[in-house]
C-alpha cells in the first residue's frame, strides 16, 4: 500500500488560521541561510508572526561566502517594506565551521563527502542547524520555530519536516511545518531576488557542495 504524502503546506495554513484569532502575534524563530530564501518566507509569514531570523550556518564555506550571505541578508532586511513594517529582527550565531564537521561526521565517514545533495550528509546538516534553532527558541521563549530550507527545490522537505517534528513535544516551543517552495514560493523568491538585486549563490553552502558545483562546471565546459 502506497504511503500517503503529508501536505505540510496545508498544515501550515491550518496553523495560520488559528494564529489569526490570537490577540498578539506569536513569536517565531526563523532559521535562515540567506536573503533569497528568507525573502518570500518573510513576505508570507510576517503578517501572522513576530519574526526573528536566526542566522546559524557554520556549514557555509569559505568564511567570505558566509559573510557575504549575512551582509546581503542584513541589507535586505533594512529595505524590504514588510520586514520593516513588521519589525523583523536578526540574531547572528557564532561562525565555527568545526562544529559543522563534528555534526555531519564527514571526516570519520569520507564517503559522505561525495554524496549528491539531499543525502545523509545533508540530512545531518538540516538536523544540526534546526536543533540549534530549537534550542535558541527554547532559551529565549519563542512560541514557534522553523526554517527556510524547504523553499529550495534541491532540499528534501520530508526530511526537514520530519526532523522539525522530533522537537515538537520537548518544550512549549512548537515546530511550524512548511514546504515553502509550494504555491509558487520558490518562484516568488526568484522574483523578489531580481527586484531587490539579491546575490543568489550557485551552491548550497558547504565545501562539499562547492566542490560538486565546481566539478559539474568543469564537465560542462569540457
Amino acid at each position: 500500500m502506497k504511503e500517503e504524502k503529508i501536505d505540510y503546506q496545508k498544515q501550515l495554513t491550518q496553523i495560520i488560521l488559528q494564529v489569526q484569532k490570537l490577540p498578539v502575534k506569536p513569536k517565531l524563530l526563523l532559521h535562515a541561510c540567506c536573503a533569497p530564501c528568507s525573502s518570500y518566507v518573510i513576505e508570507y509569514l510576517s503578517a501572522f508572526f513576530d519574526i526573528t531570523i536566526y542566522y546559524f550556518n557554520p556549514n557555509i564555506h569559505p568564511q567570505s561566502e558566509y559573510e557575504r550571505r549575512l551582509e546581503e541578508l542584513k541589507v535586505f532586511l533594512s529595505k524590504f517594506p514588510l520586514a520593516l513594517q513588521n519589525s523583523v529582527k536578526l540574531e547572528v550565531a557564532e561562525y565555527n565551521p568545526e562544529i559543522f564537521f563534528d555534526a555531519v561526521k564527514t571526516r570519520e565517514q569520507p564517503e559522505l563527502q561525495e554524496e549528491p545533495e539531499r543525502g545523509e550528509r545533508c540530512r545531518r546538516c538540516y538536523e544540526f542547524r534546526m536543533k540549534k534553532a530549537f534550542e535558541f527558541a527554547v532559551n529565549n521563549k519563542y512560541d514557534y520555530f522553523t526554517t527556510t530550507l524547504s523553499i529550495s527545490p534541491y532540499k528534501d522537505a520530508v526530511k526537514i519536516n520530519t526532523i522539525g517534528y522530533t522537537f515538537d513535544n520537548l518544550s512549549d516551543v512548537k515546530y511550524l511545518p512548511a514546504d515553502f517552495k509550494k504555491k509558487n514560493g520558490f518562484l516568488r523568491s526568484l522574483q523578489l531576488s531580481s527586484e531587490y538585486g539579491l546575490y543568489r549563490q550557485d551552491y548550497c553552502g558547504c565545501v562539499y557542495s562547492m566542490r560538486s558545483k565546481h566539478d559539474n562546471s568543469k564537465q560542462t565546459d569540457s
